[in-house]
């Protein structure tokens, strides 16, 4: 079920070095690209979608936003996020939830289940991870965060903090445990070509 109360950004602001550069969001996979199969799947859990990337937006293709970071000099995935929480909060949402534009087989529940985690919790963050309750992985590019957050995530930000964890835990994060290994992202030309067998074995 769509949460039309939530929106969502696609995290795609990479320089894609791994993979030899371009935009890996508009990588082949089966009849589409890595961000048509993200882009299906959270369209179908959340709303409004946007997409974090710099550059000319018009390669993108899509009917969707394309959110500019605002802050310089391309200092990650937070950067991203926090371009998301200003777009979200300039239509007063409070919450916004994000997603890696590299991670085709994202799961189905992503949202229902961050929801869940944070009623229960009350955490201003939550982290996906997936792996065994005792030594649980982590994927912090799939969380649902509080808006509210936005000052303090700037100034993380300018004072030099680049991994998205530091700056959840700071905020109190909580995770929210996946079965599994739903969260497979593609860097490389080795992990597309897993990507492309993973579909071919009819793994989605």
């Amino acid at each position: 079920m769509v949460d039309k109360q939530l929106p969502a950004v696609i995290l795609a602001g990479g320089l894609s070095r791994r993979m030899g550069g371009g935009d890996k969001a508009l990588r082949r996979l089966g009849s589409g690209t890595l961000l048509s199969y993200v882009i299906t799947r959270m369209s179908a859990q959340a709303f409004p979608l946007a997409l974090n990337a710099n550059g000319d937006v018009k390669r993108f293709d899509v009917d969707l936003p394309v959110l500019a970071d605002t802050i310089s000099d391309h200092p990650g995935p937070l950067a991203g996020i926090m371009a998301g929480m200003e777009w979200a909060a300039a239509a007063e949402a409070d919450w916004i939830v994000t997603a890696a534009c590299d991670t085709p087989f994202l799961p189905a529940d992503l949202v229902a289940r961050l929801r869940a985690r944070q009623e229960e919790t009350r955490a201003a963050v939550v982290l996906a991870a997936s792996g065994n309750e005792g030594r649980p992985v982590a994927h912090p590019t799939f969380g649902l965060w509080s808006t509210a957050l936005a000052p303090a995530l700037r100034r993380d930000i300018t004072e030099g903090t680049r991994r998205i964890r530091d700056a959840a835990q700071r905020a109190g994060m909580v995770l929210a445990m996946f079965d599994g290994d739903p969260f497979f992202n593609v860097n490389t030309p080795e992990e597309l070509d897993e990507a492309r067998h993973r579909l071919a074995e009819s793994w989605v």
